[in-house]
C-alpha cells in the first residue's frame, strides 16, 4: 500500500486526498488516483467537492463499477438536477450493485423532482448566528433546562480531526442576552466529564427536569477504544453531573447519534447506521423506563426512513417530528422535513438550501436554531436561527357602481338604492344596495367565484362576473400585516324599448349553411343568461343577410338560421313561447347601398327584439 493508500484506510482522509492529488499530479495511477481524492470526500461529508474527481476517475477508465452512482450524486449535491438523474439512470442500467442500483433509482427520481421542491417556499426569515459562528463547525443545537443557555457542538478548540482536517468537536453553550432574539453573551466550554481531547462530542439532549443528559461520542480511532460514535448520559445528582456512561439502545457496530427527547422526555429518538434498517441512516426511537433504562430500538418505518440518509430528529412544541434527510426529494444535500399526518413534507427554502441543512431545534412555537453549511457562511457549518414571518392577510373588497346607461346618448347616470346581488360558487349569496351616487362595497372570500346582478323593473338585469381566484400577492408583495385589495366593478342598466332592434355581434354561420357553430354558440348562450334574467320579456330572434344573391334564397336562408338559433336557445330550457324565429333576407339593409366587404358584413347580422313585457 501506498502512503496515500494506508492513509485513506486509517480515514485520515484530509492527508489522503493531498497525497492522491500529489500523484495525479505525477501522473501516477491517476484513473484510481481521482477516484480515491473523490471517495474521500465523499467519506468526510464533503460529496459536493468530489464532483471533478469523479468525472476525471470515470473519464480515465476507472475500474470500481459503483463510481458513476456516487458521481451522480455528487451532481446532485452540487444541484446539477437533470445531469444526476441521467447519471443515476444510467447507473441504474449498468447491472451494478443491486443495493446501489435501487437507490440510485430512487435518488433520481427525487433529483427530477427537485425542481418542484424549489418552487416551495416556507415563511421563515433565516439568520446567521454570528455572534456564535466561527470558521469551525457549529451545529446540533439544544437548551439546557436550568440555566436556559443555548447548548452547541463546535470544532473551534479541538484537535485536528484526520479524517477533514477540521478541529475534533466539543461541546459548548451560550446564555444570550436576549433570547427572543438571541443576541449578546459569552461562550462557554461545557465542564471537561463532557468533553474530551482526543474524540468528537456533539448533539445534547435534556430531559424535561434537566436530570438527565444524553449526547454523542465518538471513537478515538485507537483499537482499544470504542469502534463506534454511541450514545451517552450524565445524571444530574447532588449538585453535580456523573460521569458518562453509555446507555442500552447502541449498536456496538453502528454509529448511534444525534438524540433528542420528546416533549414529555419518556422517548429517545436518535439517528444509526446499524443493520436491519431501511439503509444508510435510519431514525429510531426507544422508551425510557421507571429502571432507568430504554427499551429496544424500534425503526420509525418506512414513511420516515429511505435508502437515503435520515439524521437528527427534533419535537417542535406541538408534538410534530421534524429531521434531516438526503433520501427524501429536496435541494441537493440533506435537507429538513417534517412529518405531518403521517406525511414527509419539505419545509423548503429558505430553510433548506443546496447545501446540508440539518438539526433543527425549536425554541419556541415558530422560532428555533438549525444548522447549515451554505454559501455566505463563516466556514463549515454555521448555525442560523429561523422564525416563522407573521402571515400576512388579505382581505378582497368588490368596489361597484350601478349606472343608468342612455342608449342613444351613451351617457351614464349613477343609480341610487339599486340592489345588488351576489351569488358565489360555494354558495354564498348576498345583497347590497348602492348609496347616492350608485356605490356599493361589500366583502368577498379568497379564491371564489362570484355573479353579481341589478335588476330593476323596465330594464335588462345588468350580470357580470367577479374573481379573487389567484389574485391573492405573494407575501413579500403585500406591505402590511393586513392588506385590503379592491376590485373595481360596473353594472351597467338599459331600459328595456319594445321592437327596438338589439344586434348580436358574431354570430356567424358557414357559407350556404345555418348550423350553429360554437362560436355562435358562445353568443346565444349569452341570449339565454339575457332571457332567464329577464323572465317576463318575449322575443323575436331576426337574421339579415346582405343584398347578395336571390331574394328568395336569401329569404330562405335567413329563415332557417333563426329557425337553428331559437331552437339552440329552447334547447337550453328557455320557453318556446317566448321567442320567435324571423328571417327578413336582404330585405331591412342597415346600409341600403352597400359596396364594401365591411358594409355587407353590417347587413349579414342577427338580431332581437323585443316584443311583448309580461305585467
Amino acid at each position: 500500500m501506498s502512503k496515500a493508500d494506508k492513509r485513506f484506510a486509517r480515514g485520515e482522509y484530509e492527508t489522503a486526498i493531498e497525497l492522491y492529488k500529489a500523484d495525479v499530479a505525477k501522473g501516477k495511477n491517476t484513473a484510481q488516483s481521482n477516484y480515491r481524492v473523490a471517495e474521500a470526500y465523499r467519506l468526510s461529508n464533503r460529496i459536493e467537492q468530489a464532483e471533478g474527481y469523479y468525472k476525471a476517475a470515470l473519464d480515465g477508465g476507472v475500474k470500481n463499477a459503483d463510481a458513476g452512482f456516487y458521481y451522480g450524486l455528487a451532481l446532485k449535491a452540487n444541484g446539477k438536477f437533470d445531469e444526476a438523474a441521467t447519471q443515476l439512470e444510467t447507473y441504474t442500467q449498468s447491472g451494478g450493485n443491486r443495493t446501489l442500483a435501487a437507490r440510485a433509482e430512487m435518488e433520481a427520481r427525487n433529483a427530477r423532482a427537485a425542481t418542484q421542491v424549489m418552487a416551495m417556499r416556507s415563511n421563515n426569515e433565516v439568520t446567521a448566528l454570528d455572534q456564535v459562528n466561527t470558521p469551525a463547525a457549529e451545529f446540533s443545537s439544544t437548551i439546557m433546562p436550568d440555566t436556559k443557555e443555548l447548548v452547541f457542538a463546535s470544532g473551534r478548540e479541538g484537535k485536528k480531526y484526520a479524517g477533514n482536517g477540521e478541529g475534533l468537536n466539543d461541546l459548548f453553550a451560550v446564555k444570550f442576552d436576549d433570547m427572543a432574539k438571541m443576541t449578546g453573551g459569552t461562550v462557554r466550554k461545557l465542564d471537561p466529564i463532557f468533553n474530551s481531547e482526543d474524540k468528537h462530542e456533539a448533539s445534547a439532549t435534556y430531559s424535561p427536569d434537566g436530570k438527565m443528559m444524553v449526547f454523542a461520542r465518538s471513537n478515538n480511532g485507537s483499537k482499544k477504544g470504542y469502534l463506534s460514535v454511541d450514545l451517552w448520559a450524565s445524571y444530574f445528582k447532588a449538585g453535580a453531573w456523573t460521569e458518562p456512561a453509555l446507555i442500552n439502545v447502541n449498536d456496538r457496530t453502528a454509529d448511534d447519534f444525534s438524540p433528542v427527547f420528546s416533549l414529555d422526555g419518556q422517548t429517545l429518538y436518535f439517528a444509526s447506521g446499524r443493520k436491519g434498517g431501511q439503509g444508510g441512516n435510519d431514525l429510531y426511537k426507544a422508551t425510557l423506563g421507571a429502571n432507568g433504562r430504554f427499551s429496544p430500538a424500534e425503526n420509525l418505518g418506512s414513511d420516515v426512513n429511505t435508502a437515503g440518509n435520515e439524521n437528527f430528529p427534533a419535537v417542535a412544541p406541538d408534538g410534530t417530528l421534524y429531521f434531516s434527510s438526503d433520501g427524501h426529494p429536496g435541494l441537493g444535500k440533506l435537507d429538513i422535513f417534517a412529518v405531518e399526518k403521517g406525511k414527509v413534507k419539505n419545509l423548503g427554502t429558505p430553510i433548506n438550501s443546496n447545501g446540508d441543512d440539518f438539526a433543527p431545534y425549536f425554541t419556541a412555537k415558530d422560532a428555533g436554531v438549525f444548522s447549515s453549511n451554505r454559501s455566505g457562511g463563516k466556514g463549515s457549518d454555521d448555525l442560523y436561527m429561523f422564525r416563522r414571518k407573521p402571515l400576512k392577510l388579505v382581505t378582497f373588497f368588490a368596489d361597484g357602481t350601478v349606472v343608468e346607461r342612455n342608449e342613444k346618448t351613451g351617457e351614464t347616470l349613477p343609480l341610487a338604492n339599486e340592489t345588488v346581488s351576489i351569488q358565489g360558487s360555494k354558495g354564498q349569496k348576498m345583497d347590497v344596495t348602492t348609496d347616492a351616487e350608485g356605490k356599493f362595497s361589500i366583502k368577498l372570500d379568497s379564491a371564489s367565484n362570484y355573479t353579481l346582478l341589478a335588476d330593476r323593473d323596465g330594464y335588462f338585469t345588468a350580470r357580470t362576473t367577479l374573481s379573487t381566484v389567484g389574485k391573492t400577492p405573494a407575501q413579500d408583495q403585500l406591505a402590511n400585516e393586513m392588506n385590503d385589495i379592491r376590485m373595481p366593478v360596473k353594472l351597467s342598466l338599459t331600459k328595456i324599448v319594445k321592437n327596438k332592434a338589439i344586434v348580436m355581434e358574431n354570430i356567424f354561420y358557414d357559407y350556404n349553411k345555418w348550423d350553429i357553430r360554437p362560436d355562435a354558440a358562445v353568443e346565444l348562450d349569452k341570449l339565454v343568461e339575457t332571457l332567464n334574467d329577464n323572465p317576463k320579456i318575449t322575443i323575436e330572434l331576426s337574421s339579415h343577410t346582405d343584398s347578395r344573391g336571390k331574394d328568395a334564397y336569401n329569404m330562405t336562408l335567413s329563415q332557417k338560421r333563426a329557425q337553428s338559433a331559437v331552437d339552440y336557445i329552447v334547447s337550453k330550457g328557455v320557453d318556446k313561447a317566448r321567442i320567435t324565429a324571423k328571417g327578413y333576407g336582404e330585405t331591412k339593409p342597415v346600409i341600403k347601398t352597400a359596396k364594401t366587404e365591411d358594409q355587407y358584413q353590417k347587413n349579414r347580422r342577427t338580431e332581437f327584439k323585443v316584443t311583448k313585457i309580461a305585467e
